[in-house]
């Protein structure tokens, strides 16, 4: 075991790779400590990590990016939300936006809606959320250019994956990371310890290092092929294990644009209707999720294309037929041949053993469904800056990250086994296994809690808050029979007056923004693009 900590080691590229580099170089610098990243051109990545949730801002703002400056070089775009179509039942259609529901009227405002809906309101939840009725109208825009005074409208992006790598090894090279090119054939331990003390290139060179980053992808070449870390495997719960990934040309139409007067100005829309039926058009601000016969599809909309992807269950549909699937399902002419990504849903027992830390892929993998893989690199990289041994490393150090990041993977786990469980789809012979299979008792806690008292029994430090698990569970029919007995306290006609007043605020806001082509188009055009 070094007795310092002085030569960082990142083994992989990619975007975890190329993440924790630029993060590293950023917060220490490469004066004390010597940052190297080991990738091999002849190695290829996923790169199936392009829609993100509101958490990426605070990693570029760490970094000190310009916002626009990084759009424009990953061909972005922006994200509001989920769309899941299909998922309750055929038909079916609901919105999971970044965001909250109404104003806080010392309760959950959802508490408030329930009493509401009971009471024969609107059933249109979406209506008290401004990301779901901007997503709507193919709206976006960043409130604080347009009404310094109107509240913030969370969003996220949709990127190129392999650019913003890209993006950020120039980034990361420019503060002094080196960037070694090789394919990793020996792995040297220390003798007593175990600890990873070098690696040896094809080319014969050898790197040696006191503290090593794996972001080797699926293998997991230090984490678990030389240090046999041991997986935890959620299959039971998440039974998808395939994914074929496709990008094709991007649908554009008019329709995509929030519609305009006469004077250029936005037309006011007090009820918007659900979103568009059938395919949808352009550069959507949201990510579309659509249930399919043995898992679900993702379409999610670039400057330059739209990226899709089949994500099933081998032991309910063959790959070969996945592919014919995905490929009579694209918006456009497909730009490549579709490519099988096989994984198995869990994580490493430890994500830091001895001196080496896994992140990305060979950390674990949860599939895409709620856009958190990038999410939970960048809870690595923080969770590393927060626990960085000053001298040596400790057992308490790697207790305490290694607690963490299973929390993390936990919390996100029973979030993305709730989709498939609450559905009422049993016409096919996945469907009916997912929504009849056994589930954690914590996730069986929290469906309970909510539908008897709307209470999704979410703790402090987890990612998704009440309003995401109500979007989800309430968008899949469940519905709470109850509510907080603080919001009955409101009198009737107050009560009518304020929630008017919410939901034409909300709708106020989301009108005020432009379109959300027009936007991109006016603040943060592609660079690839313009050149062409």
């Amino acid at each position: 075991m070094a007795d310092s900590i002085r030569k960082i080691v990142v083994v992989g590229g990619g975007t975890a790779g190329w993440m924790a580099a630029a993060a590293l170089s950023k917060v220490f610098g490469t004066q004390k400590y010597s940052l190297t990243l080991i990738e091999s051109d002849e190695i290829g990545t996923v790169g199936v990590g392009e829609a993100t949730i509101p958490t990426i801002q605070e990693f570029n703002q760490l970094l000190e990016l310009d916002e626009n400056e990084f759009m424009k070089e990953t061909n972005a775009s922006f994200k509001l939300g989920i769309r899941f179509v299909d998922w309750k039942r055929q038909g079916s259609d609901y919105f999971h936006p970044f965001g909250v529901y109404g104003v806080d009227m010392n309760v959950n405002f959802t508490h408030y809606w329930i009493r509401y809906h009971l009471a024969g309101g609107n059933a249109d939840f979406g209506l008290f959320n401004p990301q779901t009725l901007a997503a709507r109208m193919n709206r976006f825009g960043r409130m604080s250019e347009i009404n310094p005074k109107a509240p913030n409208v969370n969003y996220a992006f949709h990127f190129d994956a392999s650019l913003y790598a890209k993006f950020l090894r120039r980034y990361a090279e420019a503060r002094g990371v080196v960037r070694q090119e090789g394919k990793i054939t020996g792995v040297s331990q220390h003798p007593e310890s175990g600890d990873i003390t070098s690696v040896t290139l094809e080319s014969g060179q050898t790197i040696a290092g006191d503290l090593f980053i794996d972001c080797s992808g699926f293998r997991g070449l230090l984490i678990e092929q030389t240090l046999k870390t041991g997986y935890e495997d959620w299959s039971q719960w998440l039974p998808c294990n395939r994914a074929v990934a496709v990008p094709c040309d991007k649908l554009r139409s008019e329709a995509a644009q929030a519609p305009r007067n006469r004077s250029g100005g936005p037309v006011f829309q007090k009820e918007l209707a659900p979103l568009p039926a059938g395919k949808p058009a352009g550069i959507t601000p949201y990510t579309t999720s659509t249930a399919r016969e043995a898992g679900w599809q993702w379409r999610i909309p670039l400057q330059h294309r739209t990226g899709n992807g089949y994500v099933f269950c081998e032991s309910y549909l063959a790959e070969d037929k996945a592919m014919d699937l995905i490929l009579q399902r694209l918006d456009g002419k497909p730009q490549a041949d579709p490519r099988v990504i096989r994984f198995t849903t869990g994580h490493r027992k430890k994500q830091w053993n001895r001196n080496v830390i896994a992140m990305g892929l060979a950390s674990g993998f949860l599939e895409p469904l709620e856009s958190t893989s990038i999410y939970l690199v960048q809870e690595a990289i923080m969770k590393l800056i927060r626990f960085f041994p000053r001298d040596r490393i400790t057992g308490s150090l790697r207790n305490s990250f290694n607690t963490e990041m299973l929390f993390a993977y936990d919390d996100v786990k029973d979030f993305l086994i709730a989709h498939y469980k609450v559905t009422e789809r049993e016409d096919t012979p996945f469907w009916a296994y997912c929504k009849h299979m056994d589930i954690p008792d914590s996730l069986k806690a929290r469906l309970e809690s909510f539908a008897q008292h709307n209470l999704s029994l979410v703790k402090p430090n987890e990612l998704f808050k009440e309003a995401s698990w109500f979007a989800v569970l309430a968008g899949q029919g469940l519905m709470p029979k109850s509510y907080h007995p603080v919001a009955d306290l409101m009198p009737e006609d107050e009560f009518r007056w304020r929630m008017d007043r919410v939901r034409e605020g909300t709708a106020g806001l989301a009108n005020s923004m432009p379109g959300h082509e027009a936007y991109i188009a006016r603040a943060c055009p592609s660079t690839q693009l313009a050149s062409i």
